[in-house]
């Protein structure tokens, strides 16, 4: 009586493993008790014990199938090692007559005349391993399967057995054979080693080929090209954001009944971007050749994320903006972004680039150049956090921000000083308001 060996309960939340490797082949005896074969999940490792004593007589799932709860993993047969059929039965059935050398290796002529080690059914012949099993263990020569692909596959060799058994009457393995047969000892295989241990997904090696969008490939290429080109460092500082917090919380509501539109923190920044621009115009300026190209306007671009990739709508002439244009502008950018409408003028040019990662949660980056412009401000995210005012420990709204440039036409203190600027800018809404 054959007894199936199922997947057993894996735990909680874990309902399939991997067949990591078989510590037994098909045709060993097996004790009850005995590990069988290796399964791997997500969390744990486990052998699965043969529940009977007997026979491995058909392997269901070969290493690195993935299996479910109760799914088949092999079959136990009653009987000893001696009464196994499998590659006896196989050297009786087979035309030739089977020669038993008294070397350590016992060999098989093969029907072709070419010699295998004992054991394999298949000499030469392309048989997946879950075929090759299945015919040893049935007692069929794979030399006489059809192949219905590139190799013998196990459902090719139970159409062959049922054909057999539909012209015979018998199944192959208990086929009446010519003359007696010579028990072969059955030479065991090299057990393979695992696979890669899986994350618990079918496809946790799948890969996905995508074509980059042709935005994506042109962020990708300047971006390089801006690392290739520029020597570009980046400083940073902080900023005191409770003045900004304290006028958009006054302002707010009267500022959208106005004007129609959100009073963002954004405005703040562009305004004190092009006063500090204006106190180290090489930040305003592009290199050419050995010529530096000085902007004495403020084209100021605003880094929109969207689906395929960061875009940077340019503020034109921004210092002649009023704070309800500028809100105005990168409200229209935003949603031109979301509906892939932005214009080629809107896209063109830009002297100076502010870009906000902080809506996006980042505490802090090193943000890339948009090339040809020799300076771009990182803005990030608002934190609460002590600090010392008046010799006092307070807790003031915080923002960190990086500045990243171009050292071959930007000095490091001008650099430094620059974000200075922004900070007393933005600290200060006094100052803000007479610069712009």
């Amino acid at each position: 009586m054959s007894v199936e060996i199922k997947v057993p309960d894996l735990g909680e939340s874990v309902v399939e493993a991997t067949v990591g490797r078989w510590l037994k082949n098909v045709g060993d005896p097996v004790k009850a008790g005995e590990a069988l074969v290796e399964l791997e999940t997500d969390k744990v490792n486990l052998e699965v014990t043969a529940e009977k004593a007997g026979i491995l007589g058909s392997i269901a799932h070969p290493q690195g199938d993935d299996v479910k709860i109760g799914e088949v993993l092999c079959v136990i047969e009653e009987g000893s090692a001696a009464s196994v059929p499998s590659v006896a039965t196989t050297a009786a059935a087979a035309p030739t007559a089977a020669v038993v050398t008294p070397s350590a290796e016992v060999q098989v002529v093969a029907t072709n005349g070419s010699t295998a080690a004992a054991g394999d059914p298949s000499p030469k012949i392309a048989a997946t391993p879950v075929a090759k099993n299945m015919a040893t263990a049935e007692g069929v020569d794979l030399t006489k399967v059809p192949a219905s692909g590139a190799k013998v596959t196990k459902n090719d060799v139970e159409k062959f057995v049922e054909s057999q058994k539909s012209s015979t009457g018998t199944s192959p393995k208990i086929a009446a054979s010519p003359a007696p047969a010579v028990p072969i000892p059955t030479v065991s295989k090299p057990v393979p080693p695992p696979p890669p241990e899986p994350n618990g997904d079918s496809g946790y090696r799948r890969d996905e080929r995508v074509k980059m969008s042709r935005r994506r490939r042109t962020i990708a290429q300047r971006l390089v090209e801006a690392q290739h080109t520029a020597a570009m460092l980046t400083t940073f500082n902080e900023v005191d954001m409770s003045a900004v917090q304290g006028f958009r919380a006054k302002y707010k509501e009267s500022f959208q009944t106005k004007h129609n539109t959100n009073l963002g923190m954004m405005s703040f920044f562009v305004k004190a971007t092009i006063g500090a621009l204006k106190a180290f115009p090489r930040l305003n300026a592009e290199l050419q050749g050995d010529d530096m190209i000085l902007k004495h306007y403020y084209d100021i671009g605003i880094a929109v994320g969207a689906a395929e990739g960061l875009v940077v709508p340019v503020l034109r002439d921004a210092d002649r903006l009023s704070f309800a244009e500028i809100e105005s502008s990168i409200k229209r950018f935003a949603k031109q972004a979301e509906t892939n409408t932005l214009s080629l003028e809107d896209l063109r040019g830009g002297t100076f680039t502010i870009t906000n990662g902080g809506v996006f949660g980042s505490m802090l980056s090193t943000p890339i150049l948009n090339a040809p412009q020799v300076g771009i401000l990182g803005l990030h995210k608002i934190e609460q956090r002590p600090v010392v005012v008046n010799g006092e420990i307070v807790i003031r709204p915080m923002m960190y921000v990086a500045l990243s440039y171009d050292h071959r036409i930007v000095d490091g203190s001008e650099s430094v000083r620059f974000l200075v600027r922004v900070k007393e800018l933005l600290e200060d809404l006094n100052q803000l308001m007479l610069e712009g």
